[in-house]
């Protein structure tokens, strides 16, 4: 009998051990990274919902004040420049397919990627610290941020500065109430224009063909913005890219849809005449001020 009693007392103190050790391990686990630096991430556990509100107070961002208090050197730390300033941008970079694919189609250029998903972000994050260390001496102007480019754009970028704008795949917003949230609207080109140099581009692309018209049709209507010829499209490497590079591009032409895409070019600001007297003596209670006593 008491043999019998050791013998379950030993068991049940085994269990608790085996308990408590899977109970730690299950811990470190936990709190270990799921990623480490310079390992390429596994996109699986970086899932996140498609899309988010933009214009939902949910989140907090720190930005800057002025596009100067910001210095990007911890975003491209091999570039040896006295001033970076990326000028290429991916906005709502999604997985990073297209930020990537840009790093080395446009190796003068130095890439930002801007996404508002913080999983997402970091997934991009860690893809590219992984390249880095894969290819040593390429992927170095590429980088990613995560912020809300519908709040901040102008925070971070002078006049003027920006090459080439991406928006690729963007969220839809389907009903009326929400198109506000959308990404190309007439306030939000007005900034675009701003900190795109004369001769820059803007690119996108979807595979929702009324949001296509609606980027076309706000882009025709902003006088900082002619629309690209075919002939010049086709010319362009970073139009294929934009179709062909993102993850949700090559999920669309897996699925055998359709791809709309436009490419539109910042212009001159068109000078205006200044008219000395706009309103006619005697109409709006207008009256001459130099007969006046």
């Amino acid at each position: 009998m008491a043999s019998t009693t050791v013998s379950a007392t030993n068991k049940q103190t085994n269990n608790d051990s085996s308990t408590g050790n899977l109970s730690k391990r299950k811990l470190q686990e936990k709190s270990a990274p799921l990623t480490l630096e310079g390992e390429m991430p596994q996109k699986k556990y970086y899932r996140s919902r498609a899309h988010c509100n933009p214009l939902s107070h949910n989140d907090t961002f720190s930005y800057p004040t002025n596009p100067t208090s910001e210095t990007w050197k911890s975003h491209y730390p091999d570039i040896k420049k006295p001033m970076i300033c990326p000028n290429v941008l991916d906005i709502g970079c999604g997985f990073g397919g297209l930020t990537i694919s840009l790093a080395t189609l446009l190796p003068q250029h130095t890439i930002l990627g801007m996404e508002i998903r913080a999983k997402v972000t970091e997934y991009v994050r860690l893809r590219i610290m992984a390249l880095r260390k894969e290819f040593p001496g390429q992927y170095q102007n590429c980088s990613v941020m995560r912020t809300n480019a519908m709040k901040f754009l102008p925070h971070y970028f002078p006049k003027e500065s920006v090459d080439k704008l991406f928006f690729c795949f963007p969220d839809p917003h389907f009903k009326r109430k929400n198109h506000p949230r959308r990404i190309i609207s007439d306030s939000l080109l007005s900034e675009y224009a701003y900190i795109l140099q004369v001769g820059g581009r803007l690119y996108c692309v979807t595979d929702v063909e009324d949001l296509h018209n609606w980027h076309v049709e706000k882009l025709d209507n902003h006088p900082l913005f002619r629309k690209v010829d075919k002939d010049e499209i086709d010319k362009d490497t970073c139009a294929g890219a934009m179709v062909k590079e993102t993850e949700e591009g090559k999920k669309v032409e897996r699925a055998g849809s359709e791809k709309y895409f436009a490419v539109y070019e910042r212009i001159e600001v068109k000078e205006v005449d200044i008219v000395d007297k706009f309103w006619m003596i005697g109409q709006f209670g207008v009256i001459n001020m130099e007969k006046t006593p």
